[in-house]
């Protein structure tokens, strides 16, 4: 929503948008919550005003809640999800996130370690959960399935340098064993940065 649509349609009271709308015979509206908050503290008094023009009632008004102006809200919340999808859902040369399964949204981080890319969305528990705490994130990359052995399916990280390519490290232990083997960044160091960046995912 706009600053003037969010100025619209907020509450006075607390500032924020309006939550179970309520509007006085004044025409003025509130947060249920907080316009009752004003009639309690003016209860001994016994006559209750309307925070914005004053206006005085006697006896205390019965709230209801306004079901167009809830209606509307509604309305409006969708609607702003909506163009909030729309804005990232993946188009042409971006990464699609690996785990959005109906509408594909732009992926913001790879995981070295699952492997995979994330949308916004998908992404959180790698930042709540203590079970993705030693996982490695880095931009999100259109290459990373690129950049896993195609036969043990783990991060090609090792540079051999017998054999001039990129293993993993289960190919370290097998067909590459007793091979001279350096980290990728290790020989990112010696050799320009075309000819190792395009066979390893440095980190």
């Amino acid at each position: 929503m706009s600053c003037e649509v969010l100025h619209s349609f907020s509450c006075s009271i607390c500032l924020d948008v309006l939550k179970n709308p309520v509007t006085l015979h004044c025409g003025h509206s509130y947060c249920m919550d907080c316009i009752n908050g004003c009639f309690d503290q003016e209860h001994q008094s016994g006559i209750y005003s309307c925070p914005q023009c004053r206006h005085t009632f006697n006896p205390r008004p019965v709230l209801k809640k306004n079901t167009v102006l809830v209606d509307l809200m509604v309305k409006m919340s969708v609607r702003e999800q909506s163009n909030m999808r729309v804005k990232d859902e993946a188009g042409p040369g971006d990464v699609e996130c690996d785990f959005c399964t109906v509408t594909k949204l732009k992926a913001v981080k790879s995981c070295l370690v699952c492997l995979a890319s994330y949308c916004a969305t998908h992404l959180q528990p790698h930042y709540k959960s203590a079970a993705f705490k030693r996982h490695k994130l880095v931009e999100v990359s259109a290459s990373i399935q690129e950049k896993i052995c195609s036969k043990h399916d783990k991060l090609l990280e090792v540079y051999c340098r017998s054999d001039g390519q990129c293993v993993c490290l289960l190919c370290v232990m097998d067909e590459h064993k007793g091979h001279d083997t350096v980290s990728a960044a290790a020989e990112r160091k010696k050799k320009t940065e075309g000819e190792v960046l395009n066979l390893c995912y440095v980190m």
